[in-house]
């Protein structure tokens, strides 16, 4: 009797018995395997910036003040920090202000080549009064990179109403000149991204560390 062929059924059968057993040992190692791959392939969700979604912004025409025409095209590609007030503001407006820019050269001096995509700009809600040359010189009280836009009243209202700005003049005290009215506003710093969506508030109400802290948040 030939003994190879007595002998391979039961060398297959081995080989079979074996093999199981292998395959049983790497099932759990496989699993692992993979797993540890996919952890390793993915990566972190974007967060989601809080005014995401938001309808704020768009197209604006204001000037500048060197008297230029601006519209929201100039800052394309650039992130923007619109901040509404007026330059006859007894308090908030400047405060704020100063928070803003305060914050903004902090952030510049820690990431110089991140604040140089951000424009911080100061849009007047009190055009009779904020003539270009008056803007001019009270946004050179808070930097060079401040930049103060006005216009007509026309204007200022279209921007102010796709940024949800309220405000609203109060008259003068009595016996005081009609021109020392005040004016009632909104308060709100909105970071706008490169491709002009909102991003966050900014807040300026606090102090500049708390402005470049949401700057470097957000700022990429």
């Amino acid at each position: 009797m030939n003994r190879h062929a007595m002998d391979h059924p039961a060398s297959l059968s081995n080989i079979a018995r074996r093999n199981s057993v292998l395959r049983a040992a790497r099932l759990p190692l496989l699993a692992l395997a993979l797993t540890l791959a996919g952890c390793g392939s993915s990566t972190p969700q974007a967060e989601e910036p809080p005014l995401a979604g938001a309808q704020l912004g768009g197209d604006f025409t204001l000037v500048n003040t060197a008297g230029k025409t601006v519209h929201a095209s100039d800052f394309a590609g650039k992130y923007t920090v619109f901040y509404f007030g007026y330059t006859f503001c007894p308090d908030v407006c400047p405060l704020d202000s100063a928070n803003l820019m305060q914050g903004y050269h902090r952030f510049a001096r820690e990431h110089a080549d991140l604040a140089a995509k951000v424009v911080p700009v100061f849009v007047s809600i009190d055009p009779a009064r904020d003539t270009p040359q008056v803007l001019a010189q009270f946004t050179a009280n808070f930097g060079k990179e401040l930049v103060g836009l006005t216009g007509t009243d026309q204007q200022v209202a279209a921007i102010a109403k796709k940024f949800a700005v309220y405000y609203q003049k109060r008259p003068a005290a009595p016996g005081a000149p009609a021109s020392a009215y005040l004016m009632d506003h909104s308060r709100a710093a909105y970071l706008m991204g490169p491709d002009g969506k909102p991003v966050a508030l900014l807040p300026v109400e606090q102090n500049g560390d708390a402005v470049a802290a949401e700057l470097a948040h957000w700022v990429h």
